[in-house]
């Protein structure tokens, strides 16, 4: 008897931990202090290249099909930019190019692209120096330039949310980048007014005198800043190009219900929107963000802060926007204590998210920890995402599908090589499922577990084929958006 219940406990545990086939997918690559990449500052142009291409390979194995990449880490840039210099923590040396010459946005897009995945542009909107005693920068930078935009707090140097030129300054660079990019999406990261340093106070008393109008709260005043700067930049973005993505990945905490009736039953010490100004409910009800990714970096059962009350939350409060979870696989590193000793948390959690949310996605925070973990979580993850998966749609950008494949099925003794063709009027990038039904199962396009492969080609060949009595093929289209065509007309060998 209990064999027998032990064996449908593991059943039943497989079948709730299979993939859906819509999720998101990805992990962040900081760039800031060379977190995750380049290893070190200062690499020749072809380590970088050979080290990010390795860090993509890594988390596409893992069954990840977005990255999140830090390109503006503090007022400086991983790109060729003609507003900030290249980052140090690229090339060594503030304002130096890479050698030889390179633009590692271009590459590590294309990178992304050829591996299916999405690229979304990580910018730290307002921080200009990580430590603001030393300034590397050239005297064309920002903080030479405009040094009355800038506030020094907690030891760096931050660009002042309340001053219009200096939000006009950061909506500039990052819009130059969707203009010149073919990236999928714009990301922000948690840090719009800096988080609370003691009694430290943010100096803007003169710029709040002089810009603060009729505000008599300055609170509600810096508010209003930083959502005149993400309204903007979202309506900038949509101008520019409407299917780039723009998501912001928040502290986990909106407010705690004891500041606010909305707020969820938690005790954090610092929350979005009493110290770091951030509205994040204004924006998702107004439709300003695509999606939104709380940093979730807390265990079940947190005193303070418990993930098994926050997923709930942000999942009530997405106002039909998307909500991803912000995974911190960085509290595995190191930490010989529970609950983070081994892989249960964060699987836990990830189980959590497949099964009890509206739209599911994460993204673990962050790509370096994988190789510190002495825990098989690589493995485990690995599994858990063994079955492809495209990122939800979105359907207040686009929801107009491609047009279906013609597909011809061709037998031979190497296996079944599959050749389609279909209608693209507008030139879309298209990426093409591949779904495979053996000896007479019925065709069920919901099963994540019946796709073979995404391409971009028009050719595939099943090598396993001729392992079975018969193979019926369904093919798709599904444009940048991920918006699916319908089915293609089944084909088998020999039909």
């Amino acid at each position: 008897m209990k064999r027998v219940f032990l064996v449908i406990v593991f059943s039943l545990t497989v079948v709730f931990s299979n993939a859906q086939k819509r999720e998101f997918r990805a992990a962040w690559i900081a760039t800031v202090a060379n977190i995750d990449w380049p290893s070190k500052p200062g690499l020749p142009a072809i380590e970088q290249q050979q080290e990010i291409i390795s860090r993509f390979n890594q988390l596409k194995k893992m069954g990840c099909n977005a990255v999140i990449v830090q390109v503006r880490p503090t007022a400086d840039a991983f790109y060729d930019s003609p507003f900030e210099p290249w980052s140090h923590y690229l090339t060594g040396r503030q304002g130096q190019p890479p050698f030889p010459y390179y633009d590692p946005l271009e590459f590590m897009i294309e990178q992304a692209h050829q591996l299916n995945m999405e690229f979304h542009a990580w910018f730290n909107p307002f921080r200009a120096l990580t430590d603001a005693s030393s300034n590397p920068n050239p005297r064309e930078h920002v903080t030479h330039k405009h040094p009355e935009w800038i506030v020094n707090y907690d030891g760096k140097a931050l660009l002042n949310p309340g001053i219009p030129e200096a939000r006009e300054y950061v909506l500039k660079v990052i819009l130059d980048v969707v203009k010149r990019y073919d990236i999928d999406a714009v990301h922000l990261d948690d840090y719009f007014y800096p988080y609370r340093a003691g009694k430290t106070v943010f100096g803007d008393d003169f710029s709040f005198r002089r810009y603060g109008g009729d505000f008599s709260n300055k609170d509600d005043w810096r508010r209003n800043n930083v959502n005149l700067f993400v309204a903007t930049l979202s309506s900038n973005i949509k101008s520019l190009k409407p299917y780039v993505k723009f998501g912001v990945s928040p502290f986990g905490v909106w407010r705690n219900s004891n500041k606010d009736a909305e707020g969820s039953e938690t005790r954090a010490g610092q929350t979005n929107y009493d110290d770091l100004y951030a509205d994040v409910l204004l924006w998702l009800k107004n439709g300003w963000v695509d999606y939104c990714v709380p940093q979730l970096y807390w265990e079940h059962h947190h005193k303070a802060a418990p993930f098994e009350v926050l997923l709930p939350w942000w999942d009530l409060h997405n106002y039909g926007r998307h909500i991803y979870y912000g995974l911190g696989a960085y509290r595995m590193v190191g930490n010989p204590g529970f609950p983070w000793r081994g892989t249960n948390e964060l699987m836990d959690e990830l189980r959590d998210i497949r099964n009890n949310t509206r739209t599911p996605g994460y993204s673990f925070y962050s790509t370096s920890s994988f190789d510190k973990i002495k825990a098989p979580i690589v493995d485990s993850v690995t599994y858990f995402n063994r079955q492809i998966a495209f990122p939800p749609t979105m359907h207040w950008i686009d929801s107009i599908a491609p047009e279906t494949p013609i597909v011809k099925a061709i037998p031979s003794s190497q296996g079944t090589l599959l050749t389609w063709q279909t209608n693209n009027p507008n030139n879309e990038l298209l990426r093409f499922a591949v779904y495979r039904f053996t000896n007479d199962e019925p065709v069920n396009l919901s099963q994540s577990d019946k796709i073979l492969t995404l391409t971009t080609r028009k050719e595939f060949l099943d090598a396993d084929a001729n392992k079975f009595k018969k193979c019926t093929y369904i093919i798709t289209s599904l444009d940048r958006l991920w918006n699916e065509s319908a089915p293609s007309l089944p084909a088998s060998p020999g039909q």
